[in-house]
This record gives structure tokens, C-alpha cells and sequence, in this order.
């Protein structure tokens, strides 16, 4: 059998018509025999067949009742009915049933009968093809769906990994190396924010400088990687001074700033002495040695309904932290935005 012969199923009770059918169409396809209904099942059940071509008088089971049989249990051979007396109850029984592709009389012409069944044979390979194109194309589509699954689980992985890597570098653009806290950029972001918030929903509003006492002896003292130790123990120590609504961020050096909102007077006394006081208190280990500073702090308060923007109050929060440190250091200085130039109001230690 060749890549294109299709395999016909010859079905007739007579072994004379089998053997006649077989010599003439065997050229053209795989022919096999069966002579009656039950064995062609049996075919079936074994093989796939691609044409059948069926006496109507079969002992035990009409043609055309194998016909409907072969529709249901193998729809896609082609099926084709022989019948020795042509009556029209025949060919609507054939048509309803077994929906038959050809009737074939059995007073049949040669060239006729071969020209019938080639043609039969070309509709079930064009169908063949057509389902095989079908099926590539489900099977094409199938796995262009996969690959576009795939591809955008990549894309999605890889636009996942680049915000990552995008929060990262923001994230270090904001942040103080050394420390950790927020860096000058990013605290006076902040200020600026909550200076824009407070134009339009008037509150007090606390900005702290803090310095570390005589950092440069410490620095000289212990070199560089003592000294960035000490910082990095003070932000600590600062963030568990703060409110939860309080930032603090390094703005260069040893000096930090503080932004403390909805503060007056009072409450930026209390949370200054507190910082300092937690300083004061405690110790940073270096090696073998138990580190000890001070902080002078300044804090400029704006109450409410008085304006305030970022150079003044920063202005004011510097002059602040100037005058403790002038006052002996180790000590607060809170400076009220509303009140006269060169008025300070002091919290000693």
C-alpha cells in the first residue's frame, strides 16, 4: 500500500463478485474481503479502513444497516452501497441511515466502478488532509498560545524584577548609606510636603538640627570606622526616641534633621530632651573601647496661623542649635517661629 492508497473494504456474500471486485480495483487500493455484516465488523475492531464498499443483501444484516453501523463506530470512511435492484425505498433508507457517499449497481461498468471509488478515495484523502491541516494548525496554535504564556511570564518576571530594581535605586538615592536613615534629599522632601500640607490645613509644626558634640575627637580618636560606628549606634538611638508620626534623617557629617509635625512649643521641648537624654545615656561599643557623646540640639517650632517656609524655619532651627552649643552644649534650644529674633526659650539639661 502506498502513502496515498486507501484501504477498501469490499463486503458481498458472493465469493465470485469478491474476487472480481479484487482483481479489478486492486491496483488502486489495499483491498480486503469480508462476506457478511459481522465480519466487517470484526475489521473494524482491528483496523482502520478507509472505504467500504457493501452488498445491500448481506445474510444476517442488510448493506445499508452495516452502513449506519460503519457511520456511527468510524464516521470517517467513506461508505458506498451495491445493490443488484435499484428501489427507491433502497436510496432513502441509504440516505437517512447509512448516509451513503455512492450507490453502486451491481450491473456495473468497469472503467465506471473504478472512476467511482478513485473518486471516493480523493474525498477521503482531501478530508484527511483537511483534518491533518486542522489538527497542525490547533497543534501550531496550541503552541503559540504556550509560548506567549510563557514569554509573558518572562516579560511579567523581568518587569517585576526592573520596578525592584527601580524601588532599590530610589530607595538608595534617598537613603543615607552609612546610617540607613533618610538623607538630606529626602528629609527635606519631606519638610517641604508637610510644609505644603500645613498651608492648607494649619497646624504647629516642630524642625529639629541635631550635632554631635566634639564628633572630630571622636573621629580622631577611633579614625574613620570608630566614628561611622558611633553614627550608625546614633540613628538608632534616635529612631527609638522619635513618635511613630517623627522622621530624622542625616543631612551630612554628624549633623542630623528632625521633622516633627503637629508640635508646639511644649511637645518639641519634651521629644529634645528625650533624644538628648537617650544620647547622653548611652554607650557604643567599638572594639575594646565603650564610646560616650552629646548632642546639641535646636528645634524651630511655627504654631498654628504663623507661615513658615523651609529656609526660614531651617534658618531658625540652625540658630537654634548654634545657641546650645554656645550655652555649653549637650542641651536643647527650642526657637519659636512667632516670636521676636534673638528670643529663646531654653530647656537645660
Amino acid at each position: 500500500m502506498t502513502p496515498t492508497q486507501c484501504s477498501l473494504l469490499i463486503v458481498d456474500d458472493e465469493p465470485q463478485v469478491l474476487k472480481v471486485l479484487s482483481d479489478l480495483l486492486q491496483k488502486d487500493f489495499e483491498i480486503i474481503t469480508a462476506e457478511t455484516g459481522e465480519c466487517a465488523k470484526e475489521l473494524f475492531a482491528r483496523r482502520d479502513i478507509d472505504l467500504i464498499l457493501a452488498d445491500q443483501k448481506l445474510p444476517g444484516m442488510a448493506g445499508v444497516q452495516l452502513l449506519e453501523w460503519v457511520r456511527q463506530n468510524s464516521p470517517r470512511t467513506v461508505r458506498l452501497l451495491m445493490t443488484g435492484i435499484a428501489r427507491f425505498e433502497d436510496a432513502v433508507e441509504a440516505i437517512n441511515c447509512g448516509q451513503v457517499y455512492r450507490f453502486v449497481f451491481k450491473l456495473w461498468r468497469s472503467d465506471e466502478l473504478v472512476q467511482i471509488l478513485r473518486n471516493a478515495a480523493r474525498t477521503f484523502l482531501l478530508e484527511r488532509s483537511h483534518e491533518q491541516l486542522h489538527e497542525e494548525l490547533r497543534r501550531l496554535n496550541l503552541d503559540l498560545e504556550d509560548r506567549v504564556r510563557r514569554r509573558t511570564r518572562e516579560l511579567e518576571e523581568t518587569n517585576h524584577q526592573l520596578l525592584q530594581k527601580n524601588w532599590m535605586l530610589e530607595k538608595l538615592a534617598l537613603t543615607d548609606p552609612l546610617t540607613g536613615l533618610p538623607n538630606r534629599r529626602a528629609i527635606e522632601h519631606l519638610v517641604k510636603t508637610e510644609l505644603r500640607r500645613r498651608a492648607r490645613y494649619p497646624s504647629s509644626l516642630a524642625l529639629g538640627l541635631i550635632d554631635v558634640d566634639n564628633f572630630k575627637e571622636v573621629n580622631s580618636r577611633y579614625l574613620l570606622p570608630g566614628g561611622d560606628h558611633v553614627l550608625i549606634g546614633l540613628a538608632k538611638t534616635f529612631i527609638s526616641s522619635l513618635r511613630t508620626v517623627d522622621t530624622i534623617g542625616r543631612i551630612g557629617g554628624e549633623e542630623f534633621l528632625l521633622l516633627a509635625p503637629e508640635t508646639n512649643l511644649e511637645g518639641a521641648g519634651t521629644l529634645a530632651e528625650r533624644i538628648r537624654a537617650a544620647v547622653e545615656t548611652s554607650e557604643y561599643q567599638y572594639k575594646d573601647a565603650k564610646i560616650h557623646v552629646t548632642v546639641s540640639i535646636g528645634f524651630a517650632v511655627a504654631l498654628t496661623g504663623v507661615p513658615a517656609e523651609l529656609d526660614a524655619i531651617q534658618h531658625a532651627a540652625s540658630a537654634a542649635m548654634d545657641e546650645a552649643k554656645t550655652q555649653g552644649r549637650n542641651r536643647c534650644v527650642i526657637r519659636p517661629m512667632r516670636e521676636p529674633p534673638g528670643h529663646l526659650h531654653l530647656v537645660s539639661s
